[in-house]
C-alpha cells in the first residue's frame, strides 16, 4: 500500500483526500518510484474541476502530471533504468490513471527521463513539463529562431517564466504579457525585454512600438478564446501562433493578419516520442546544468496533506512561477 491524493467528485480543492491505496509490483517495462516532490499544473486544477480536455474517471481518480524521484524497483524488460537511479515523470501519461500525488507510483519505462546529475528533487519537479512544453511549442511548433521578437501571454505562470528563459537560451526576444502592474517589475527581472499589462495597455500597439512597428514573429499563448484574435493582429507578415492553453474556454477567434501560421500545440504528441523525450532532456538537462534555465518556485508545500493548500494558491493567480508539494518519507 501507499499514500496517494485522490478525490471521488468534480468540484474545489476540498475534494481532494489522501488515502491509503494498493501498490502492486512493477511489470514488464515498468518502473516503480518513491516519489520526493511533486510540481503543480494548472492542467490539474481543471481537471479536477471537470473542465480539462479529458474527464476523469470517478470514484477514486488520480491526479497529478509531474514529479521528482528516485527508482525502487524495475520491471522485466527495463534496462536503462536501476533501483537508485534519479528520475522525472515525463507527463505523457492520463494522470487520471497514473497520477503522481503519491509517495509512490508504478510507471511504464516511457512515462519518465533521467533527472540531470546535481538537480535536486524540488527543482526537478518544476522543470520537466514547463520547460518541455516552452521549447517544444515556440520551438519546435513555432519555429523560434534567434533574433526573433515573441510574446508570451500568462507569462507570469510556471510555463510562462520557463518560456522567458528558453527563449533569452536560444537567442530570441520575449515580450511579455501580464494582466496587472503588480508584476511587472518580477517579470522584468527574470529577462523578459518588454513587458505589456494587458489590463490597462493595447497589445497590439505596444508589440508593434517594441518592435520598430513589424509586429513578433511568433506568439506563444496559455490563454486562447477571443483574444487569441488580437495575438494574431500583433504578429509581422507570416508570422506564427501557438495556441498551447485554453484558461479561456470560449472559442478561440482567428486573426485575419495574412498570411498568418496558426498552430494548436500539444505537449503530449512529442514527448511521447523516444526522439522527440531525448530532445526535450538534452534541452532541459543542459540548461539546468549550465544555469540558464532555473525554474522559478513560487513556494514549496510540505506533505501530501497540503497538496489542497496548494491548489488554492494555484487558483488565486497571485504567484509567479511553479508551485511545489515535498514529500518527506
Amino acid at each position: 500500500m501507499t499514500r496517494a491524493v485522490l478525490f471521488h467528485e468534480l468540484g474545489g480543492p476540498e475534494v481532494l483526500a489522501v488515502e491509503e491505496v494498493p501498490l502492486r509490483a512493477p511489470g514488464p517495462g515498468e518502473l516503480r518510484v518513491r516519489v520526493e516532490a511533486i510540481g503543480l499544473n494548472r492542467a490539474e486544477v481543471l481537471f479536477r474541476s471537470g473542465t480539462y480536455y479529458y474527464r476523469a474517471t470517478l470514484p477514486g481518480s488520480r491526479l497529478g502530471y509531474e514529479a521528482a524521484g528516485v527508482v525502487e524497483e524495475v520491471g522485466e524488460g527495463v534496462t536503462d533504468y536501476a533501483p537508485g537511479d534519479a528520475v522525472m515523470a515525463a507527463a505523457n501519461f492520463d494522470f487520471g490513471v497514473h497520477g503522481v500525488y503519491a509517495e509512490r507510483v508504478v510507471l511504464a519505462e516511457e512515462y519518465v527521463v533521467p533527472r540531470p546529475t546535481g538537480v535536486d528533487a524540488v527543482t526537478a519537479a518544476a522543470a520537466w513539463l514547463a520547460y518541455s512544453t516552452a521549447y517544444g511549442g515556440m520551438v519546435e511548433a513555432g519555429g523560434l529562431r534567434p533574433g526573433d521578437e515573441v510574446v508570451i501571454t500568462g507569462a507570469s505562470s510556471g510555463v510562462g517564466t520557463a518560456a522567458i528563459q528558453t527563449a533569452l537560451r536560444i537567442g530570441a526576444v520575449p515580450i511579455a504579457t501580464t494582466r496587472g502592474e503588480e508584476k511587472r517589475r518580477r517579470l522584468l527581472d527574470l529577462g523578459a525585454a518588454r513587458v505589456i499589462t494587458t489590463g490597462t495597455q493595447d497589445l497590439v500597439a505596444e508589440v508593434r512600438r517594441h518592435t520598430g512597428g513589424r509586429g513578433a514573429r511568433v506568439a506563444f499563448d496559455a490563454i486562447g478564446g477571443p483574444g487569441f484574435a488580437e495575438l494574431g493582429d500583433a504578429l509581422e507578415p507570416g508570422g506564427t501562433a501557438v495556441l498551447y492553453g485554453w484558461l479561456d474556454p470560449r472559442p478561440a477567434a482567428v486573426s485575419l493578419n495574412w498570411p498568418l501560421t496558426v498552430r494548436g500545440y500539444a505537449n503530449g504528441a512529442v514527448v511521447r516520442t523516444p526522439e522527440g523525450r531525448a530532445r526535450m532532456a538534452g534541452f532541459i538537462g543542459s540548461g539546468l546544468r549550465d544555469g540558464s534555465l532555473a525554474p522559478v518556485i513560487a513556494e514549496v508545500f510540505e506533505g501530501l496533506a497540503a497538496v489542497p493548500d496548494a491548489h488554492r494558491l494555484m487558483e488565486s493567480g497571485t504567484h509567479i512561477g511553479k508551485i511545489v508539494v515535498r514529500v518527506p518519507h
